[in-house]
């Protein structure tokens, strides 16, 4: 059983009540990396950025060892978005300053990159 933790990922107490637990990190199992990265979208859409970020962060556990660089700068731009959520702008800068240079020289035809990284240049 996982720890409870609120929208934001922080962890929370065991007996938290049910009203500010934040829902399971999605499966992604048996998913493309499209479909990953739209679960991971569809979680910071949701204002679930740590979820985003552990999504795209066990897509880069078990991704071919040549996508492992480009899941791990995704996995950073989540980590980004959950530290500006949480009001730390320095986390988030340094965070999102290591994923744009991990999406640097970057292309991929199924996932929207450039987003990514105008996401990232917010942070920054």
């Amino acid at each position: 059983m996982t720890r409870p933790r609120d929208r934001l990922g922080r962890p929370l107490p065991a007996d938290a009540p049910d009203d500010v637990r934040a829902p399971d990190v999605p499966d992604i199992t048996g998913l493309t990396d499209a479909q990953v990265w739209q679960v991971a979208w569809s979680c910071l859409q949701d204002g679930l950025p740590f979820h985003a970020h552990e999504v795209c962060e066990e897509r880069w556990r078990i991704c071919p060892p040549e996508n492992r660089d480009l899941w791990r700068a995704l996995a950073q731009w989540g980590a980004a978005e959950t530290h500006a959520a949480r009001s730390n702008a320095e986390g988030a800068r340094r965070l999102a300053q290591r994923a744009l240079e991990g999406l640097a020289d970057r292309r991929d035809e199924d996932l929207p990159l450039e987003v990514v990284r105008d996401r990232c240049r917010s942070l920054v």
